[in-house]
């Protein structure tokens, strides 16, 4: 499967299992990444899109996003230094998931969570990566 291909080179993953009709549309797919497993499947012509995406903790954001990239991702938003501790970006796989990619840099007080969300630069850091154009 393509999709688990790029997984793979952009993430890291391992596939565990990938179950494809005849007609190649993945039915069921796993795969690992660090201690979670993944299921994709490929959607069906009637679905609506999917609403949300997939949002993975890594131990550096950075280094994900630039090999995602390198592998036929699309950058959404750049990784960003944002007002609860995380750095996070957003990228495009090449058959359009979606995946949000997070580093927990540093914690925090809520004290220092309620002082940042009135910080300006953190205000527009957060606004955006939660921006809406994932297909620029």
């Amino acid at each position: 499967m393509r999709l688990i291909g790029s997984m793979e080179q952009a993430f890291g993953v391992e596939e565990l299992a990938c179950l494809a009709g005849g007609d190649g549309a993945v039915g069921h797919a796993e795969v690992r990444g660090g201690g979670s497993v993944v299921l994709k499947c490929d959607a069906w012509p009637e679905w609506p899109a999917p609403p949300g995406f997939l949002c993975l903790g890594v131990g550096d954001a950075d280094v994900v996003h630039c090999r995602a990239v390198a592998v036929g991702g699309i950058s959404v938003t750049g990784v960003t230094h944002v007002f609860f501790g995380d750095r996070v970006g957003r990228v495009r796989d090449p058959l359009g998931g979606l995946y949000r990619i997070r580093t927990r840099v540093e914690e925090l007080s809520p004290q220092e969570r309620e002082r940042r969300l009135k910080d300006p630069e953190f205000t527009e850091a957060v606004g955006y990566v939660q921006s809406v154009d994932f297909f620029p």
